[in-house]
């Protein structure tokens, strides 16, 4: 699933532009990581990534269990 999906009309060629945007699951990773960071300023950043998509990875089955 992707996080800001958008369509728009090319100003030159009059082509209609699907762009998929970011994957949801990125998307969650990196505002689980700003908390992330804030909370543990000491962690490494290959940490704190990991950590982060652990997050986005429960968000993203939170999201299945209650079909959004």
């Amino acid at each position: 699933m992707k996080a800001y999906p958008i369509m728009f009309k090319h100003p030159t060629t009059g082509a209609i532009i699907e762009n998929q945007g970011m994957e949801l699951r990125d998307w969650f990773a990196g505002l689980a990581m700003q908390g992330i960071k804030i909370s543990y300023k000491a962690t490494p950043i290959d940490s704190v990534a990991k950590l982060a998509y652990q997050y986005a990875d429960a968000m993203m089955k939170e999201r299945e269990v209650k079909n959004v």
